[in-house]
């Protein structure tokens, strides 16, 4: 099993903000990505949709020879992790949990932000997670639809961006949060923006960066490692576009999408 696929998806781009941290950190890993840009965004959709979306997405992912799955979508994570849990042979982690984890590690004055697309943020997953862990810290939401849009059209980083953090994020900023969890793997291109509203003081965490770290350990303490490169190593599927996803999605990979992008038929799966 050490040389199967980590299998990882996305409502659409943002995920690739997850693959890019676990090529950096385990660079033999063999990888398979999907993007369900035909059917994204999940953040709008009604739970039940953003369900059976994400059940299909799985059932596409498991045609692969698996070790483990990651749910890079903060909608899916938030909303469908437990309604999949025991649908494959492999595991099934999500970005929330992991982000969590990081967030309640990091505060020190137990003020947590948490941002992230409408589902993400109506679900109250990550309020549930950090009760769990200690409920005596304060924690403050806000949905920002607007950021998804923002970045897919690259406006990462100048006024038209800067306006519409500061419209989300003044209200956190005023509560004292010392550290705000960027709900969505699309948010972390604007960290940069999101930062200089929020100010040096607050620590930012990136769910894809801390859920790569979690997996990284899952691999090592279970043997699971892949030692050598092999061909193939990377595999990129849409559910719509390819040209497109190549084209912006090499934005949040900071590099050329390996291998190519291949569009499948994902309603073949639902």
């Amino acid at each position: 099993m050490s040389s199967n696929y980590i299998g990882i998806f996305d409502s659409g781009l943002g995920g690739l903000t997850a693959v890019k941290e676990l090529m950096h950190l385990l660079p033999n890993e063999p990888i398979v990505y999907f993007g369900d840009t035909g059917r994204v965004p999940y953040g709008s959709k009604s739970n039940d949709t953003i369900i059976k979306y994400t059940k299909s997405d799985i059932r596409f992912l498991n045609t692969f020879d698996l070790k483990l799955i990651v749910i890079a979508c903060g909608t899916a994570s938030t909303i469908a992790l437990r309604s999949v849990e025991g649908m494959v042979d492999v595991p099934v982690f999500g970005v929330v949990g992991a982000a969590a984890k990081a967030a309640v590690a990091a505060t020190e004055n137990k003020r947590i932000g948490i941002i992230g697309t409408a589902g993400s943020i109506r679900s109250g997953a990550y309020e549930r997670l950090i009760a769990e862990i200690d409920e005596s810290i304060f924690t403050i939401s806000k949905p920002c639809p607007l950021f998804v849009p923002l970045v897919e059209n690259g406006f990462t980083t100048g006024e038209i961006a800067q306006l519409a953090a500061k419209h989300y994020l003044t209200e956190m900023k005023e509560a004292g949060v010392d550290t705000l969890i960027m709900g969505c793997t699309h948010y972390p291109l604007l960290a940069e923006t999101i930062g200089g509203v929020m100010g040096h003081h607050v620590t930012l965490i990136d769910p894809g960066r801390v859920t790569a770290g979690f997996v990284k350990d899952y691999l090592e303490q279970n043997g699971l490692l892949c030692t050598g490169k092999a061909d193939g190593q990377y595999q990129f599927f849409v559910s719509d576009c390819p040209d497109d996803f190549a084209e912006l999605g090499s934005k949040f990979l900071q590099q050329e999408i390996p291998g190519g992008v291949e569009k499948i038929d994902i309603e073949k799966y639902m």
